[in-house]
């Protein structure tokens, strides 16, 4: 089996048509759902949040079979993840995709159990304690996106489980939970 660093690679990944958009309907919905669910693995293994369709992307060529898919398979196989909900475009060209292999309301959910496991409850921290802190290491929190993070804790607040302290600057934004 093919690894990209510690990543296991699916079998597919080694079958030349599965880097050509197929032309039939069936074949091509096969397709397509084999690459939303390596791409949510990757992304989510990797803490990847950001996949622009021009630049580099290690699943989105195959050196071993000589194989690259195309700007239209890339954008077809993220337009998929986008109507699910489980990516957003950055912009309106289609250039930058935002990666949700959880969805906002999901990692609504996970914020929470982070406070309740941590006893975090009446506390004060600061986005980036949230993001990077001490407290978070080892869960999926640590290393989140800030544009993703920010969303999350604003849903939250919206449910009247959080207030959002705006600070000097980005990095001293605090939250008050209240769960």
């Amino acid at each position: 089996m093919q690894k990209l660093g510690e990543f296991k690679l699916p079998h597919f990944f080694n079958y030349p048509p599965y880097f050509t958009l197929q032309p039939v309907r069936e074949a091509r919905e096969k397709q397509v759902q084999l690459w939303k669910e390596l791409i949510l693995d990757y992304c989510r293994t990797q803490k990847i949040f950001v996949i622009g369709l021009e630049e580099e992307f290690p699943l989105f060529s195959n050196s071993v079979i000589e194989r690259t898919l195309s700007h239209e398979a890339r954008e077809a196989f993220l337009s998929a993840l986008v109507s699910e909900g489980h990516a957003e475009w950055l912009d309106k060209g289609h250039r930058k995709c935002l990666i949700l292999w959880h969805r906002i309301q999901d990692w609504a959910e996970i914020i929470l159990n982070f406070v309740k496991d941590n006893g975090f409850e009446h506390s004060v921290m600061t986005v980036e304690e949230i993001r990077s802190g001490i407290e978070s290491r080892g869960t999926e929190l640590h290393g989140i996106d800030r544009m993703i993070l920010m969303r999350a804790l604003k849903l939250l607040q919206q449910k009247g489980k959080l207030a959002i302290f705006k600070g000097t600057s980005a990095d001293d934004e605090g939250v008050k939970f209240s769960v």
